[in-house]
Protein backbone atom coordinates (compact mmCIF):
# COMPACT_ATOMS: atom_id res chain seq x y z
CA UNK A 1 0.00 0.00 0.00
CA UNK A 2 1.48 3.53 -0.69
CA UNK A 3 3.02 5.52 2.48
CA UNK A 4 2.20 9.41 2.31
CA UNK A 5 4.21 11.73 4.68
CA UNK A 6 3.29 15.58 5.22
CA UNK A 7 6.38 17.48 4.24
CA UNK A 8 5.86 21.02 6.51
CA UNK A 9 7.05 24.15 5.70
CA UNK A 10 10.10 25.47 7.35
CA UNK A 11 10.05 29.11 8.99
CA UNK A 12 13.32 30.80 10.20
CA UNK A 13 12.23 33.23 13.26
CA UNK A 14 15.42 34.44 13.20
CA UNK A 15 18.49 33.70 10.97
CA UNK A 16 21.89 34.76 12.17
CA UNK A 17 25.23 34.51 9.97
CA UNK A 18 28.09 34.12 12.53
CA UNK A 19 30.93 32.66 10.50
CA UNK A 20 31.73 30.49 7.42
CA UNK A 21 33.76 27.44 7.30
CA UNK A 22 36.77 26.56 5.16
CA UNK A 23 34.72 24.69 2.84
CA UNK A 24 32.29 27.89 2.04
CA UNK A 25 29.39 27.17 4.44
CA UNK A 26 27.78 29.32 6.51
CA UNK A 27 27.47 28.97 10.30
CA UNK A 28 24.01 29.97 11.43
CA UNK A 29 22.30 30.50 14.72
CA UNK A 30 18.52 30.25 14.12
CA UNK A 31 15.20 29.33 15.23
CA UNK A 32 13.47 27.22 12.73
CA UNK A 33 9.67 26.07 13.12
CA UNK A 34 6.68 24.48 11.17
CA UNK A 35 3.67 25.62 10.22
CA UNK A 36 -0.22 23.94 8.58
CA UNK A 37 1.21 24.71 5.44
CA UNK A 38 2.73 21.74 3.48
CA UNK A 39 3.54 19.63 0.54
CA UNK A 40 2.12 16.10 0.64
CA UNK A 41 5.08 13.10 -0.42
CA UNK A 42 3.69 9.74 -1.28
CA UNK A 43 5.54 6.25 -2.48
CA UNK A 44 4.65 2.82 -3.07
CA UNK A 45 6.35 0.08 -4.21
CA UNK A 46 7.50 -0.26 -8.04
CA UNK A 47 9.93 -1.47 -10.23
CA UNK A 48 12.45 1.44 -9.93
CA UNK A 49 11.98 4.69 -8.95
CA UNK A 50 10.46 7.33 -10.42
CA UNK A 51 8.76 11.01 -9.27
CA UNK A 52 5.37 12.27 -10.36
CA UNK A 53 4.60 15.92 -8.81
CA UNK A 54 1.21 17.49 -9.12
CA UNK A 55 -0.39 19.91 -7.07
CA UNK A 56 -1.08 23.86 -7.20
CA UNK A 57 2.43 24.61 -7.32
CA UNK A 58 3.29 21.85 -9.75
CA UNK A 59 4.47 24.01 -12.08
CA UNK A 60 7.16 25.66 -10.94
CA UNK A 61 8.95 22.25 -11.07
CA UNK A 62 8.50 21.70 -15.02
CA UNK A 63 11.82 20.82 -16.51
CA UNK A 64 13.92 20.27 -12.87
CA UNK A 65 16.48 17.04 -14.29
CA UNK A 66 16.80 16.28 -10.47
CA UNK A 67 14.52 16.82 -7.74
CA UNK A 68 16.06 16.60 -3.71
CA UNK A 69 13.25 14.00 -3.04
CA UNK A 70 15.03 11.88 -5.45
CA UNK A 71 18.27 12.55 -4.50
CA UNK A 72 17.20 11.45 -1.01
CA UNK A 73 15.79 8.24 -2.33
CA UNK A 74 19.10 7.34 -3.92
CA UNK A 75 21.17 8.31 -0.95
CA UNK A 76 19.42 6.48 1.40
CA UNK A 77 19.40 3.28 -0.72
CA UNK A 78 23.09 3.17 -1.39
CA UNK A 79 23.48 4.19 2.05
CA UNK A 80 21.25 1.37 3.24
CA UNK A 81 22.41 -1.34 0.45
CA UNK A 82 19.06 -1.93 -1.37
CA UNK A 83 17.93 -1.37 -4.90
CA UNK A 84 16.11 2.03 -5.24
CA UNK A 85 12.50 1.22 -6.14
CA UNK A 86 9.43 3.46 -5.30
CA UNK A 87 7.19 5.18 -7.20
CA UNK A 88 7.36 8.90 -5.64
CA UNK A 89 4.19 11.29 -5.72
CA UNK A 90 5.13 15.03 -4.45
CA UNK A 91 2.05 17.08 -4.51
CA UNK A 92 3.57 20.52 -4.57
CA UNK A 93 1.56 23.31 -2.31
CA UNK A 94 4.54 25.40 -0.79
CA UNK A 95 6.58 27.94 -3.18
CA UNK A 96 9.71 27.32 -4.98
CA UNK A 97 12.58 29.04 -3.65
CA UNK A 98 10.75 30.95 -1.51
CA UNK A 99 12.77 30.68 1.85
CA UNK A 100 9.91 27.90 3.09
CA UNK A 101 12.65 24.89 2.67
CA UNK A 102 10.28 23.09 0.59
CA UNK A 103 12.51 21.01 -1.17
CA UNK A 104 14.46 20.31 2.05
CA UNK A 105 11.12 19.32 3.62
CA UNK A 106 10.46 16.96 0.72
CA UNK A 107 13.09 15.29 0.70
CA UNK A 108 13.22 14.64 4.55
CA UNK A 109 9.32 13.41 3.93
CA UNK A 110 10.99 10.88 1.44
CA UNK A 111 13.42 9.53 3.65
CA UNK A 112 11.04 8.96 6.30
CA UNK A 113 8.46 7.40 4.29
CA UNK A 114 11.08 4.95 2.00
CA UNK A 115 12.61 3.73 5.20
CA UNK A 116 9.29 2.70 6.57
CA UNK A 117 8.73 1.43 2.71
CA UNK A 118 11.62 -0.59 2.13
CA UNK A 119 11.82 -1.85 6.03
CA UNK A 120 14.93 -0.53 6.92
CA UNK A 121 16.39 -0.69 10.34
CA UNK A 122 18.59 2.62 10.53
CA UNK A 123 18.85 4.11 13.43
CA UNK A 124 17.58 7.94 14.11
CA UNK A 125 21.48 9.11 14.09
CA UNK A 126 22.34 7.83 10.50
CA UNK A 127 19.53 8.84 8.90
CA UNK A 128 19.81 12.60 10.23
CA UNK A 129 23.99 12.37 9.24
CA UNK A 130 22.43 10.86 5.70
CA UNK A 131 20.05 14.15 5.38
CA UNK A 132 22.81 16.58 6.44
CA UNK A 133 24.92 15.39 2.97
CA UNK A 134 21.53 16.49 1.51
CA UNK A 135 21.57 20.28 2.57
CA UNK A 136 21.46 21.99 5.40
CA UNK A 137 17.88 22.57 6.13
CA UNK A 138 17.03 18.93 5.74
CA UNK A 139 18.09 17.41 9.34
CA UNK A 140 16.17 20.23 10.62
CA UNK A 141 12.95 19.30 8.48
CA UNK A 142 13.54 15.55 9.06
CA UNK A 143 13.05 16.59 13.08
CA UNK A 144 9.62 18.64 12.24
CA UNK A 145 9.71 20.12 15.08
CA UNK A 146 10.60 23.36 17.10
CA UNK A 147 14.66 23.23 16.96
CA UNK A 148 17.15 25.64 17.86
CA UNK A 149 19.59 25.56 15.03
CA UNK A 150 23.47 25.66 15.24
CA UNK A 151 26.48 24.71 12.62
CA UNK A 152 25.79 24.40 9.15
CA UNK A 153 22.51 23.33 10.24
CA UNK A 154 23.30 19.45 11.71
CA UNK A 155 23.29 20.92 15.20
CA UNK A 156 19.69 20.75 16.57
CA UNK A 157 18.66 21.30 19.87
CA UNK A 158 14.60 20.81 20.80
CA UNK A 159 13.14 24.24 21.53
CA UNK A 160 9.89 24.95 23.78
CA UNK A 161 6.58 24.98 22.49
CA UNK A 162 5.57 28.14 20.69
CA UNK A 163 3.17 30.33 21.65
CA UNK A 164 -0.24 30.29 19.83
CA UNK A 165 -0.35 32.91 16.77
CA UNK A 166 -2.06 33.24 13.47
CA UNK A 167 0.84 33.35 10.97
CA UNK A 168 0.10 35.13 7.80
CA UNK A 169 2.81 34.20 5.04
CA UNK A 170 3.53 36.10 2.07
CA UNK A 171 5.26 35.18 -1.35
CA UNK A 172 5.38 38.70 -3.16
CA UNK A 173 6.00 36.34 -6.49
CA UNK A 174 9.50 36.53 -6.78
CA UNK A 175 11.88 33.12 -6.24
CA UNK A 176 15.42 33.90 -4.79
CA UNK A 177 18.29 31.38 -5.16
CA UNK A 178 19.79 30.76 -1.61
CA UNK A 179 23.28 31.31 -3.31
CA UNK A 180 22.52 34.40 -5.08
CA UNK A 181 21.31 36.48 -2.00
CA UNK A 182 24.35 34.66 0.66
CA UNK A 183 26.42 36.05 -2.42
CA UNK A 184 25.28 39.55 -1.92
CA UNK A 185 25.40 39.46 1.89
CA UNK A 186 28.44 42.25 2.50
CA UNK A 187 29.62 42.82 6.02
CA UNK A 188 31.66 40.84 9.40
CA UNK A 189 29.76 38.35 10.77
CA UNK A 190 27.62 38.40 13.66
CA UNK A 191 29.09 37.60 17.60
CA UNK A 192 27.81 34.22 18.38
CA UNK A 193 25.29 35.16 21.32
CA UNK A 194 24.73 32.43 24.51
CA UNK A 195 22.15 29.43 23.76
CA UNK A 196 18.28 30.58 24.35
CA UNK A 197 16.89 28.91 26.39
CA UNK A 198 13.12 29.68 25.91
CA UNK A 199 10.39 31.70 26.76
CA UNK A 200 8.14 31.85 29.73
CA UNK A 201 5.01 33.43 28.10
CA UNK A 202 4.22 34.77 24.53
CA UNK A 203 5.70 38.77 25.58
CA UNK A 204 9.07 36.90 26.19
CA UNK A 205 8.52 35.13 22.68
CA UNK A 206 8.12 38.35 20.98
CA UNK A 207 10.91 40.32 22.77
CA UNK A 208 13.06 37.56 22.46
CA UNK A 209 12.13 37.98 18.10
CA UNK A 210 12.73 41.63 18.38
CA UNK A 211 16.23 41.10 19.29
CA UNK A 212 17.53 38.70 17.22
CA UNK A 213 17.16 39.35 12.88
CA UNK A 214 17.73 38.04 9.92
CA UNK A 215 20.72 38.27 8.21
CA UNK A 216 19.93 37.89 4.56
CA UNK A 217 17.02 40.55 4.73
CA UNK A 218 19.39 43.00 3.43
CA UNK A 219 20.98 41.29 0.75
CA UNK A 220 17.19 39.45 -0.45
CA UNK A 221 16.32 42.87 -0.99
CA UNK A 222 19.32 43.91 -2.53
CA UNK A 223 18.49 41.18 -5.03
CA UNK A 224 14.65 41.68 -4.99
CA UNK A 225 13.75 45.10 -3.29
CA UNK A 226 9.85 44.12 -3.33
CA UNK A 227 10.88 42.41 -0.10
CA UNK A 228 11.40 45.07 1.22
CA UNK A 229 7.82 46.89 0.27
CA UNK A 230 6.82 43.62 1.28
CA UNK A 231 8.01 43.69 4.92
CA UNK A 232 7.03 47.56 5.32
CA UNK A 233 3.54 46.75 4.79
CA UNK A 234 3.21 44.12 7.30
CA UNK A 235 5.37 45.70 10.23
CA UNK A 236 2.61 48.45 9.85
CA UNK A 237 -0.41 46.21 9.03
CA UNK A 238 -3.11 46.39 12.06
CA UNK A 239 -3.04 43.99 14.99
CA UNK A 240 0.79 42.84 13.69
CA UNK A 241 2.42 41.11 16.85
CA UNK A 242 6.33 40.67 14.91
CA UNK A 243 6.93 40.69 10.80
CA UNK A 244 10.09 39.57 9.43
CA UNK A 245 11.71 37.39 6.35
CA UNK A 246 12.13 33.83 6.54
CA UNK A 247 15.34 32.30 5.30
CA UNK A 248 16.96 33.35 2.25
CA UNK A 249 13.06 35.11 1.35
CA UNK A 250 11.54 36.03 -0.67
CA UNK A 251 8.61 34.62 1.82
CA UNK A 252 7.94 37.16 4.56
CA UNK A 253 5.56 36.49 7.57
CA UNK A 254 3.45 38.07 10.29
CA UNK A 255 2.18 36.82 13.73
CA UNK A 256 -1.17 38.38 14.82
CA UNK A 257 -3.52 37.61 17.66
CA UNK A 258 -6.01 36.34 15.80
CA UNK A 259 -6.78 34.49 12.88
CA UNK A 260 -9.31 36.98 11.33
CA UNK A 261 -7.03 39.96 11.74
CA UNK A 262 -4.65 37.86 9.96
CA UNK A 263 -6.90 37.04 6.80
CA UNK A 264 -7.80 41.26 7.11
CA UNK A 265 -4.45 42.28 6.57
CA UNK A 266 -4.12 39.29 3.61
CA UNK A 267 -7.18 40.50 1.95
CA UNK A 268 -5.28 44.25 1.42
CA UNK A 269 -2.23 42.42 -0.50
CA UNK A 270 -1.98 43.42 -4.15
CA UNK A 271 -2.86 40.68 -6.52
CA UNK A 272 -0.02 38.70 -7.22
CA UNK A 273 0.96 37.92 -3.92
CA UNK A 274 0.60 34.19 -2.76
CA UNK A 275 -0.60 34.47 0.98
CA UNK A 276 -1.79 31.89 3.25
CA UNK A 277 -2.98 32.32 6.96
CA UNK A 278 -2.52 29.42 9.35
CA UNK A 279 -0.87 28.16 12.21
CA UNK A 280 1.70 26.34 13.98
CA UNK A 281 1.81 22.55 12.87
Amino acid sequence: MPLTRLARAKLNLWLEIVGRRDDGYHLLDSLAVFVDLADTIEVAPAGGLSLAVRGPLAGALEGESDNLALRAARRLADGAGVAPRAAITLVKSIPVAAGLGGGSADAAATLQALVELWRLALPQDELFDLAATLGADVPMCLAGRPVFVGGVGERLRPAPPLPPFAVLLVNPGVALATSDVFAARRGPFREPVPPVVGWHDPGAFLALLRARANDLEAPAIACAPVVGDLLGRLRASAGVRYAAMSGSGATCFALYDSDASARAVAATLPDGWWRHVGTWA
